[in-house]
């Protein structure tokens, strides 16, 4: 199954007062490259986070952003009267250095209401994790599906050009062996032109065109290109993620469409080889947006 490296996701979650949101983007990369936003009470678990992308995502670099509201009706947390007794003394610190007038007043301690808070931190964080795994695998399922439909559609565009390829490397082949016999008969009448009047040794001739019809036969690369493309299908049905491995036999495929130009001594042949070499590397430009 071909999945496209690109795509984006977003899936909620809401239980016990707790509202998960999470939003995956996905571009191009060679590797895996993991970047998480979460908010600071568990940023110290995004390592659990991290895990379960990496069992579903190959390759890619992808974003996380992770988004939790809390319903404060819900209860869960309290205030600190020490933390504000600090917070206060602080603040009331700092005016006098500076020689401020104004009193510390209620609203600039609450300025500082995230470190008034206190709760049971581990049932929360618990809590919350489990909303955030359940989003996320869901959220994972929507990537999944998004990258399955682009693949689709990369896969069409892929097998067209492929096609048009085989068919190519099918012509050329078939100019291939109609223009060695050509070539041996034309060689011996430019040499039997050259030695009219004189004698020549016919072995010596006969040794040359081997040599020739060896430089012109493409049939060994001919053969190796349709290896590629069985492989190239194979890979393709394959279950596992294969952009790699399929950008690895376009390059194997290039290879022995360059031999056969240099090989080609004919203007036709010479003309799909171009087209081949174009469609060629139109498809990896395709397969570097696949999985």
């Amino acid at each position: 199954m071909i999945k496209s490296m690109t795509g984006f996701s977003k899936a909620e979650l809401t239980e016990n007062g707790i509202h998960a949101l999470i939003e995956l983007k996905c571009l191009n990369g060679r590797f895996l490259d993991i970047n998480c936003k979460m908010p600071r009470n568990i940023q110290h678990r995004e390592y659990e986070v991290r895990e379960i992308i990496r069992n579903s995502v190959t390759r890619g670099t992808l974003t996380a952003n992770i988004t939790i509201e809390t319903n404060a009706s819900t209860g869960g947390f309290a205030l600190s009267e020490n933390a504000a007794k600090n917070v206060y003394g602080s603040l009331n610190s700092i005016r006098k250095k500076l020689r401020i007038k104004e009193p510390v007043s209620m609203d600039n301690i609450l300025h500082f209401a995230s470190q008034l808070v206190v709760s049971d931190n581990s049932e929360d964080e618990n809590l919350i994790m489990s909303i955030v795994k359940k989003a996320l695998h869901e959220a994972i399922r929507n990537l999944d599906n998004m990258q399955k439909k682009e693949g689709q559609q990369i896969m069409k565009d892929i097998n067209n050009r492929m096609r048009n390829v085989s068919e190519l490397v099918e012509k050329i082949s078939k100019l291939g062996l109609e223009k060695i016999p050509a070539e041996r008969e034309r060689l011996r009448q430019r040499i039997a032109q050259l030695f009219e009047s004189d004698e020549y040794d016919e072995q010596r001739l006969q040794t040359e065109m081997v040599l020739l019809a060896d430089k012109l036969d493409v049939s060994e690369e001919i053969v190796r290109l349709n290896s590629h493309f069985k492989f190239f299908y194979e890979s393709v049905k394959s279950p596992e993620p294969s952009g790699r491995k399929i950008n690895f036999l376009l390059q194997e495929m290039g290879r022995e469409v360059n031999t056969i130009g240099n090989k080609a001594n004919d203007a036709i042949i010479s003309q799909y080889v171009v087209t081949v070499k174009e469609e060629l590397e139109r498809i990896r430009e395709q397969v570097q947006n696949i999985e």
